[in-house]
């Protein structure tokens, strides 16, 4: 049985695997996306499949560590490997339930900036969208992830590199993106919901206070209690279970 002690990572991976529901199609991306699918499929999600951009479709975890979606250990065993034109295609088809992405800026309403940030008085160049854009589009629901710092979160982003809620309240009803919009953000302090396409806090992590959570926000982000959802709840901690998969999955923790 793995040790009880866990890091930040490995609750946010434990919290990721748990947005993907069983026969869930799952749009992986790099990072603790890699890990939160092998998690979730090996435990509460056994019939979910993920879809990779390289091309690669999946339906089990891996038969070895993944440094990315295209390494050979991630080829193997696969459903299929095809090219990027099948997987983007499926979104369009509307096929891909829950897609994950990353930022380095996100704002109230889940807009996500992955293409330029201010940093003092100078303008720093990102690597911009890759698939991002069009997983934020077309997939059914979003779940972001990215590190619990004040400077990536923003009341609006620099410049929306991936799209999220409309800001009149009205989500995704008055939107011209297709899909559904982000369900839930994730992360190293806390798990966020939207509500009526508004971020607002769901749970903090444990040992984590919510005042302080909040705190690192430019606006007054409302609670699960502010938008009908009882209040605000404690993050499960990874189980047993769950460590030792992380723990397989990521023997050296290179990504955890």
């Amino acid at each position: 049985m793995a040790s009880e002690e866990y890091t930040d990572r490995e609750l946010m991976v434990s919290a990721a695997a748990a947005e993907i529901d069983n026969g869930d199609t799952a749009f992986v991306g790099m990072r603790l996306p890699l890990i939160a699918f092998q998690v979730a499929v090996s435990t509460h999600a056994p019939d979910s499949m993920a879809v990779y951009e390289s091309g690669v479709v999946r339906d089990a975890p891996a038969d070895g560590f993944i440094h990315t979606m295209c390494d050979l250990p991630n080829l193997n065993r696969a459903v299929s490997t095809t090219g990027m034109i099948d997987i983007m295609s499926r979104l369009q088809r509307g096929d891909v339930d829950v897609g994950f992405l990353g930022g380095a800026e996100v704002d109230r309403y889940g807009n996500l900036n992955t293409t330029r940030v201010r940093a003092g008085d100078r303008e720093v160049r990102l690597p911009g969208s890759g698939g991002a854009c069009d997983i934020a589009c077309m997939a059914d629901r979003t779940v972001l992830l990215m590190p619990h710092e004040p400077r990536r979160f923003v009341e609006e982003v620099n410049y929306v590199t991936s799209p999220g809620h409309a800001s009149d309240g009205s989500g995704r009803e008055n939107h011209p993106a297709p899909g559904g919009g982000p369900s839930a953000l994730v992360t190293s302090k806390a798990t966020f919901g939207f509500r009526d396409g508004e971020l607002y806090l769901r749970s903090t992590h444990p040992g984590v206070d919510a005042d302080d959570v909040l705190a690192d926000f430019p606006w007054d982000v409302n609670t699960a209690s502010d938008v009908g959802e009882g209040t605000v709840t404690t993050t499960s901690k990874p189980t047993g279970e769950e460590l030792e998969l992380i723990r397989t999955f990521d023997p050296d923790g290179f990504w955890t």
